[in-house]
């Protein structure tokens, strides 16, 4: 029996227009209907969740910025955070600042970014979907690091984008060496970001399942990218979406159709299947 269905968003649950099919939304209410917690588990920041995926109205929890916080909507209120301290996230920042990229960061429920990087974003985001979500959701200041220090708070995620896919691959092999208490992946084929280090999608799922009293193994996970890779092998059936990475492919109990082929819903049919008409 299937308890749970935790849905990455992009390249995931949404099509490539960022839209959800019809089809995939009655999979999910079917589930709903049958007794299924549906939980979005994102690496979006909770107020940067898509309109469509907010307003969903049987779903509850939800999983955002890479599982460093988990939130009720019910209750309004977040029933767990792991942040990067601020005085790590600055040593941090000391390294970006030595690469070729812009970066981000998530606090508090907002996406803050440098002005300067601001401005620069499309010569390192080429999709202009995503580029257009990023103009619209981050929050440009003149100075990160004196705004972040003012606020002193920790923060959820930090996001680098590169324009160089070698340089890309260059840190992804040298940041986990370099912040061993961090958790470095990737959800983007040109972004590489930065949680506390218990601060994954496989974590959250494992933590939400415990104080929903059901089994992580009654859980079914859906994801295309490698910062999804956890969340599929905590899950008891990880599904792999077509267009996603190989090495997450060829890790997943299952491979679903695309994004754009309502991936999701396929599989979901299967597990939930609609009445026999008599």
């Amino acid at each position: 029996m299937v308890s749970a269905v935790f849905l990455d968003l992009d390249g995931t649950l949404l099509t490539s227009a960022k839209e959800l099919s019809p089809r995939n939304y009655e999979a999910l209410r079917r589930a709903h209907a049958s007794g299924a917690y549906i939980v979005p588990a994102t690496g979006r920041f909770l107020g940067g969740l898509p309109e469509v995926v907010r307003d969903l109205p049987f779903v509850r929890y939800f999983v955002a910025s890479n599982g460093a916080e988990i939130y009720d909507r019910e209750k309004g209120e977040t029933l767990r955070r792991l942040e990067i301290p601020l005085s790590q996230a600055e040593e941090v920042f000391d390294a970006l600042d030595g690469l070729p990229v812009v970066y981000d960061c998530f606090m508090g429920g907002g996406a803050y970014i440098s002005r300067d990087h601001y401005q620069r974003l499309d010569q390192y985001v080429f999709n202009p979907l995503s580029l257009e979500m990023l103009r619209r959701l981050r929050r440009p200041v003149e100075d990160l690091r004196a705004f972040l220090r003012r606020e002193g708070k920790g923060l959820q995620f930090i996001q680098m984008f590169f324009a160089d896919p070698a340089e890309r691959l260059l840190a992804l092999e040298a940041l986990p060496g370099r912040f061993p208490g961090l958790h470095v992946t990737t959800s983007m084929e040109n972004n590489v970001e930065i949680n506390a280090k218990d601060a994954t999608k496989g974590e959250a799922l494992r933590w939400l399942c415990g104080h929903l009293g059901i089994r992580p193994g009654d859980a079914v996970a859906f994801g295309d990218s490698s910062n999804d890779g956890e969340m599929l092998r905590a899950a008891g059936l990880g599904v792999a979406m077509a267009n996603g990475d190989p090495a997450l492919k060829a890790a997943a109990d299952r491979v679903a159709p695309d994004n754009d082929a309502d991936g999701v819903a396929v599989v979901l049919e299967e597990l939930f299947p609609p009445p026999e008409r008599g």
